[in-house]
């Protein structure tokens, strides 16, 4: 394997990943591989790749992957031995499309993929803030004796702590298109959430497709290592770059 940078949280292998996943293990992995729609040259379907990283992985596991409805529907097979547990989709600001027949397409989908128990699988529910009106609901009560009134043993009053569910639309912009380090770029106020809710403090995210390294960004900056790989060696350069300095980028694929 070629690592291309490490530090103590982060490495970066060049090659593709197909070859370099043998060595690599990991706790989840978040992704953002090649939708194989266009003609544009590195826009290949890289066949194999979910059969390898599923190798990384525990028999217990989950993995945040983006595409689009279109790429999953036709690449069902690939994902053969994995359930759904969930979508999200990322909204994005600006609209890019090369077909000029169809709406302009502002979203992309991160599907949510698990293997084993359900029960056995990381997963820690994301909350934001809520700013709307409060809510408190007292525990519920049944008539006992006459003129007695004893609580249900089933039901426990819910006091509202100001926050809700991350909703499944996430908002996010990957910054100005100008200066964007990598073409299909993902910010990282999408990828926060997705490696929060799957992979436990401390664990290790994958990224099969690293590109200018975004996932291994955000992942450090919330505690988790990574592990990427990329083929693209001018992304490599890109990716090791901004992962040795301190400042955080807006984020990259």
């Amino acid at each position: 394997m070629s690592i291309y940078y490490q530090d103590d949280l982060v490495t970066l292998h060049h090659g593709d990943c197909r070859d370099v996943l043998g060595g690599v293990r990991a706790d989840v992995c978040v992704t953002d591989p090649p939708y194989g729609e266009t003609s544009i040259s590195w826009d290949v379907w890289p066949v194999g790749w979910v059969e390898a990283t599923t190798l990384a992985l525990p028999d217990a596991t989950s993995m945040w992957c983006f595409g689009s409805m279109r790429m999953f529907l036709e690449r069902s097979g690939d994902f053969a031995g994995w359930r759904l547990s969930q979508d999200v989709v990322w909204r994005k600001p600006r609209a890019r499309s090369t077909a000029t027949d169809r709406f302009a397409r502002i979203h992309e989908h991160a599907l949510h993929w698990y293997r084993g128990p359900w029960g056995e699988v990381y997963h820690q529910a994301q909350r934001v803030p809520y700013y709307g009106k409060r809510a408190h609901v007292p525990a519920k009560a049944i008539k006992g004796s006459p003129g007695e009134l004893r609580p249900m043993a089933s039901t426990i009053e819910y006091s509202d702590d100001g926050t809700r569910l991350t909703p499944s639309i996430l908002e996010g912009t990957a910054g100005d298109p100008r200066t964007v380090l990598h073409p299909t770029q993902k910010p990282l106020a999408v990828l926060a959430p997705l490696i929060e809710y799957a992979c436990p403090p401390g664990g290790i995210v994958l990224d099969p497709f690293a590109g200018s390294g975004s996932t291994l960004d955000a992942a450090r900056s919330f505690g988790r290592r990574a592990v990427g790989i990329e083929a693209d060696e001018r992304y490599c350069e890109i990716a090791a770059k901004r992962l040795s300095q301190d400042t955080l980028f807006g984020g990259a694929a």
